[in-house]
Formats: structure tokens, C-alpha cells, sequence
């Protein structure tokens, strides 16, 4: 499926000169949002994975219902004070300051092949992290899967050594 046409343009959007790809449109259209998780589940099912993780809070959108047809556990990567354990965090830089994931200690297993999901793939900096992160408690990055690709900010030059998988790219 093409998912192109589900996917708007919103100009000036967070800021003047910010061309938004707004995916509320897939969201809306049950059949298209299906094709989507139905694409990412085609592309892993043979891949060796033991998990899923992603980041708050659109990759979640992604994430959990991938993690349901692939009959993994998802692992959520949040904001400081958003998990109720005890978590790992790291910080990371972002273009316009700073940012934090957590996960709980014991969301990923030493050697367990976690496949890393979000809905959009611009700068790279929160799926750095997010890798960064999961292998600090001792997984193995899998790939990281998007919907969205803006291949002009260059993103995959921070995911360097990963493989990614996008299902549109701009």
C-alpha cells in the first residue's frame, strides 16, 4: 500500500520554516493504519527478536500493536518520571537543547535482540538514545523500523551500524 496519501503536510508547524508530516490521517483510516502494522510485521516475522521498545509517544502508536502481532514484549522508553521502577536514563542532545529516556532495569534481558520502533525518522538523535539506552542494559539492537523517513535531515548518519527500515521516505 501506498501510504503517501495518508500522510499531511502541515507548513510553519511547531515553527516558520517547518514543513510537518502529520500521520493522524493513517491513524484515522483503520484500514491504511492496519496495512502499516501489517508491512512492519511482514518485514520482521522471521527476524530473530526478543523485544520490541520505543519511545514515547508516537512510536507507542507503532510499537504496540507490533509487538501484539509479533507476540513480543513491548518495552516503553519514557520521559523522567513517567516509570514507576527502577529505570535506567540517559540524556541525550537534541538540535534545540536537552532530552531523557528511562526504561525499567529489567525491560531488556542481557542479549536480548530488541527491534527499536518510532513513527518518524528525522534528526535520529531520540532513536540514538533509545539504541544507546537498550544496550547500556545489555540488549542487542535488532533494526530500527519507522513509518516515516525524512531522509533530508539525514537521520540515519546517527544510526550508523544499525539497520533501518522505513516505510515511506522523503
Amino acid at each position: 500500500m501506498d501510504f503517501t496519501p495518508f500522510i499531511r503536510d502541515i507548513p510553519d508547524f511547531p515553527k516558520p520554516g517547518i514543513l510537518f508530516k502529520d500521520i493522524t490521517p493513517l491513524l484515522a483510516d483503520p484500514e491504511a493504519f492496519q496495512a502499516s502494522i501489517d508491512a512492519l510485521t511482514l518485514k520482521f516475522a522471521t527476524a530473530r527478536i526478543d523485544a520490541i521498545a520505543a519511545a514515547e509517544a508516537r512510536g507507542f502508536l507503532f510499537a504496540a500493536p507490533l509487538a501484539l502481532a509479533l507476540k513480543k514484549p513491548l518495552v516503553p522508553l519514557r520521559k523522567p518520571g513517567k516509570l514507576p521502577y527502577r529505570t535506567y536514563s540517559l540524556k541525550y542532545d537534541l538540535e534545540y537543547g536537552q532530552a531523557e529516556l528511562h526504561m525499567h532495569v529489567d525491560g531488556i534481558a542481557e542479549g536480548n535482540r530488541v527491534l527499536m520502533v518510532d513513527d518518524l525518522l528525522a534528526t535520529g538523535g531520540t532513536m540514538q538514545a533509545g539504541c544507546k539506552l537498550v544496550e547500556r542494559a545489555g540488549g542487542v539492537i535488532v533494526a530500527c523500523a519507522f513509518l516515516v523517513e525524512l531522509g533530508f535531515l539525514n537521520g540515519r548518519d546517527k544510526l550508523e551500524g544499525y539497520d533501518v527500515f522505513s516505510l515511506v521516505t522523503y
